[in-house]
């Protein structure tokens, strides 16, 4: 895809999308833009034009609320089903993916995408520690369905934003500031007050120990796949982890640490110009034999055919 070309990165850092270049992946989307720090997309989906296919990641803030349609999402090794007066929220490293489209035959998928940089949320109008010290089930859960009111709310904030976007008014940023800020308010009610957790298979909510095991695998991924690791930084011994999370998920503790290596790989191979070699190196394998052993039990394919397919 020529789209790939244009996102690729240097090979020094792990591979995150720009937020500029997120909107090269829909070039026929309606937008209405604030330089490159906000904009709002009416984002269609097919089959034929199904950005997110692999593991990627984006430096900003992403606000999808569904407007028609249903897909399902893999966000850091977890499912969701977004459909009809659904919100997702991306934050800045997660990993994400667009597993499948489950409406195709309607052709009727669409998406509202609001869009911010880092700068811009920094620069909004609220508490960031009430925001999220209340709201960290909008971190844990990142999707939530909306009553008909609260529809009716965020498409009008929708479009009083979008025409302030559109108008040359004094204090314009100000003005959206404020607005957005009072969205952001309402929108961390509706994850606090009830937020729907849509996860296929219902994995993790009360399980204290799967939470620091998978936040540590988040970190430490790239550099260690041992169990022993993640059982001394939890005090704990590497049996007595692996039991509590064959419990609590159905899956071994290797297997989930290997999930997030896979997922890792997967993005740097599509998405950056690094070569095997020096993913190798970022991913921290002895050498390029044992990759693609490793890589290939996993998925079926080699490395090099995976960045080809």
């Amino acid at each position: 895809m020529a789209i790939l070309n244009t996102i690729k990165m240097t090979t020094d850092t792990l591979h995150t999308i720009p937020l500029t270049k997120f909107r090269d992946l829909f070039p026929d989307a309606p937008q209405i833009a604030v330089g490159d720090d906000f904009f709002i997309m009416d984002i269609r989906l097919t089959e034929k034009h199904r950005p997110l296919g692999h593991p990627c990641r984006f430096d900003g803030f992403l606000l999808l609320y569904c407007v028609s349609g249903r897909i399902r999402l893999n966000v850091n090794l977890s499912e969701y089903e977004i459909d009809e007066g659904m919100m997702y929220l991306h934050v800045p490293g997660n990993i994400v993916r667009v597993n499948e489209l489950v409406d195709t035959a309607q052709e009727n998928v669409r998406y509202v995408c609001v869009a911010m940089s880092n700068d811009f949320v920094k620069g909004l109008h609220f508490d960031a520690n009430k925001v999220f010290n209340e709201g960290m089930a909008m971190l844990e859960n990142p999707s939530a369905r909306l009553s008909d009111d609260e529809m009716e709310i965020m498409n009008n904030g929708l479009n009083l934003v979008s025409q302030i976007v559109q108008k040359d008014l004094p204090y314009k940023k100000d003005v959206l500031n404020s607005l957005i800020s009072s969205m952001f308010y309402m929108i961390m009610g509706v994850w606090n007050d009830r937020s729907e957790d849509n996860r296929i298979g219902n994995l993790t909510r009360s399980r204290m120990i799967f939470d620091h095991f998978i936040k540590l695998v988040s970190e430490y991924h790239t550099q260690y796949r041992n169990v022993g690791f993640y059982a001394d930084k939890l005090c704990l011994t590497p049996k007595y982890l692996s039991k509590l999370i064959k419990n609590a998920t159905g899956r071994s503790a290797p297997d989930w640490i290997d999930s997030y290596v896979i997922l890792e790989a997967k993005n740097l191979l599509k998405y950056s110009n690094a070569t095997v070699k020096e993913i190798v190196y970022k991913l921290n394998f002895p050498n390029q034999s044992v990759f693609y052993k490793f890589f290939k039990a996993r998925t079926g394919m080699t490395p090099t055919e995976y960045r080809n397919s």
